[in-house]
């Protein structure tokens, strides 16, 4: 295809679905401004579109397919990238081909290189060396302030309601050294909060055995605990998410102690009983789990926990679902998220007997997350009277609105400074805590003491 003229190539760009997603449409959107396109904040704007499309559970399929819907009928032409391109039908046909036949092309997730040999095709690039410029850090889909830093793809776990590996692939660890130069870039650019992802983040650098790489000229392992330490010497907030309970855990809570890593964890136990927990594959016992809370909790007392769970998974009884809120009474989790078992084409969960009704599954889901509302008030009202820091998200006429070491961005709570006006977004200021609610605190600036 040829482009008649010498109007700058302009691109409109769609990403939806989780933090891993967005990573890789930032890696798109900073090859396509550093080759000389433009983005686009409208389809109609655009010579032609990019979507980035989510494919876990049936909503966020629909979601993603009527947003390539909508971009054929506002521009026509649509490249299609992300989990969802990687999907295959019963029949064994792509789900975005047989869906949308007039897309331009379809790839995968983490498929960069593939993406834009794709733009190259049917939008030649116009090289111009005073435009093409683009900061060291990349194009972010963030805030300036904070950003994600993904550290693998993939995942070597087969859980029973999911199709990630069949999407993603097995677990492919980042070099470290080229993580780390990632992070160093970040912290140069003004990111004051690293948001550390993976499909497993607790399994990184298992697939290559922990091998040796080098930072700094120095030999550091690719492991967790390497990658953590020598995160924690940028000086800035490191927050682990998608951590999975595995003993290599407990080696990180010296590192939270000593205030090199923030003292929070986004660990997905999924269940409680024993018998779902076997059902869904996951590698994890409830009994041990609740021994290993107590433990870092002890290591580290300030410790955040979040997690999330699935209610109404096939076969689950009224006495197992209990055991799940007996579950949370014990553990006293600060955060907590509900998913109510959603059956997703290709996934072995949808051959287990005992299917529950739509109805039963999200009125345990609802359950569950009143059941939640006191441990989690309990647990932010310890904070009430308490001098702590924050990270400034947003200025508005209230106010500033921040986060704590405990909330991380979009699925944690905030904390609301009403005498906050002057402050600067990005900025880390220290508060007392005045109230509290389910989800939030209230907080006024801290008098400064000698």
């Amino acid at each position: 295809m040829t482009r008649r003229g010498s109007r700058t190539p302009t691109v409109g760009f769609v990403s939806l679905g989780c933090p891993k997603a967005a990573s890789d449409a930032e890696q798109i959107l900073t090859r396509l401004r550093a080759e000389g396109y433009e983005i686009s904040g409208s389809h109609a704007g655009a010579d032609l579109v990019v979507v980035n499309t989510c494919g876990f559970i049936d909503a966020a399929v629909e979601e993603s397919l009527d947003a390539i819907a909508e971009a054929l009928a506002e521009n026509g032409k649509v490249i299609v990238t992300g989990c969802l391109g990687a999907k295959k039908d019963a029949a064994g046909n792509d789900v975005v081909r047989v869906a949308h036949p007039k897309v331009l092309a379809v790839t995968g997730p983490h498929a960069l290189q593939e993406v834009m040999d794709a733009v190259h095709l049917h939008l030649p690039p116009l090289h111009d060396p005073f435009v093409d410029l683009v900061p060291a850090q990349g194009i972010r889909l963030t805030p300036d302030h904070y950003a994600y830093l993904k550290i693998s793809e993939g995942c070597n776990h087969r859980c029973s309601f999911c199709i990630i590996p069949s999407l993603r692939g097995d677990l492919v660890s980042r070099p470290i050294g080229e993580v780390l130069r990632e992070a160093e870039i970040l912290a140069d650019a003004g990111v004051r909060e690293l948001l550390v992802i993976s499909q497993d983040t607790s399994a990184y650098g298992v697939d290559v055995k922990y091998r040796t790489g080098f930072w700094g000229g120095r030999p550091v392992k690719t492991r967790l605990y390497e990658l953590c330490d020598e995160l924690g010497k940028l000086g800035l907030w490191v927050r682990l998410h998608y951590v999975y309970p595995y003993p290599s855990v407990d080696d990180l809570m010296p590192l939270m102690a000593e205030g090199k890593i923030l003292p929070y964890l986004d660990v997905p136990f999924q269940h409680a009983s024993q018998r779902i927990l076997k059902l869904m594959k996951r590698p994890a016992s409830a009994e041990k789990v609740l021994d290993r809370i107590a433990a870092w909790r002890k290591a580290v007392p300030e410790l955040t926990i979040r997690s999330t769970f699935i209610t109404g998974f096939p076969g689950e009884t009224e006495a197992e679902f209990n055991e799940l809120l007996d579950f949370l009474d014990e553990a006293r989790l600060d955060r907590v998220g509900a998913f109510s078992y959603s059956p997703v084409d290709g996934a072995s969960a949808n051959k287990l007997p005992g299917a529950l009704p739509e109805s039963v599954r999200e009125e345990r889901k609802a359950r569950l997350l009143r059941h939640q509302e006191d441990i989690s008030t309990q647990r932010l009202e310890r904070k009430i009277g308490r001098r702590i820091t924050v990270l400034v998200d947003d200025i508005d006429e209230d106010g500033a609105v921040a986060r704590s070491e405990g909330d991380a961005p979009d699925i944690d709570g905030l904390v609301y400074i009403t005498d906050g006006h002057a402050l600067e977004i990005g900025e880390l200021a220290e508060v007392s805590v005045i109230d509290c609610d389910v989800h939030d605190l209230y907080a006024t600036l801290a008098v400064a003491t000698d």
